[in-house]
């Protein structure tokens, strides 16, 4: 009876594994389409010293309509400090799990998965860095600048959601893992809608960071 239960144990699992990694492969297959979009559909220089933005009809108007609020732009960016000093307290656990228990194998796996996930999200905002797809809709302090995809939603979006599955499983008071989560949650959609009010991304860039994050999140998720 013990090894029936098990086994379908094993297969629910594994089921769940395989939907998430067909999620995964979805909505990254979709940020790799809509990336190809932004590059070649409706393209026209509306950004600033005649750069050329992919979607300039929707890019145009959503612009137009938020306007630029400097203000907004500079709160924001200060707290994407919080998603970094998130990423920091997890790496610092990983090293004192190491520390104490004197072998790297020793380390939850949980942390090991996110520490990779971590080098990852890097990896691709380096890449974004280098590989140019759209330039921002204003100046910042004279110069143009990249903003495909929008490099603060995506830190965002990876590093928290992130979070709150390790919350999830280390904070065993159900008050306050949910009341952690909700106050994660209001950040994150403070955030990303607040960049794109901010008028310093274009709407392509914010749904790049958005598409591009909700793959990778879903592959972390699939992993641990």
């Amino acid at each position: 009876m013990k090894l029936k239960y098990a086994k379908k144990g094993w297969l629910k699992l594994k089921k769940e594994a395989k939907r998430s990694f067909c999620i995964e492969i979805s909505l990254l297959a979709v940020f790799i389409l809509w990336t190809a979009a932004v590059c070649f559909v409706d393209v026209r220089e509306i950004g600033p010293q005649g750069a050329s933005v992919g979607f300039a009809s929707i890019n145009g108007f959503v612009h137009r309509l938020t306007g630029v609020h400097m203000g907004l732009y500079t709160v924001t960016d200060w707290l994407g400090l919080v998603p970094i000093a998130f990423a920091l307290a997890f790496a610092i656990l990983g090293l004192v799990q190491w520390v104490m228990r004197k072998r790297i194998s020793q380390v939850d796996r949980s942390i090991l998965v996110l520490g990779g996930f971590y080098i990852l999200v890097l990896a691709v905002y380096i890449f974004f860095e280098i590989v140019t797809v759209n330039y921002r809709p204003v100046l910042i302090g004279g110069i143009l600048e990249v903003s495909y995809p929008s490099s603060t939603t995506m830190l965002v979006l990876c590093v928290m959601p992130t979070a709150v599955m390790q919350l999830n499983v280390r904070i065993k008071n159900n008050v306050i893992r949910r009341g952690v989560a909700c106050i994660i949650t209001a950040f994150v959609v403070f955030m990303v809608i607040g960049r794109l009010i901010s008028g310093v991304h274009w709407v392509s860039d914010i749904v790049g960071g958005v598409l591009l994050s909700a793959g990778l999140v879903t592959m972390y998720k699939a992993i641990v």
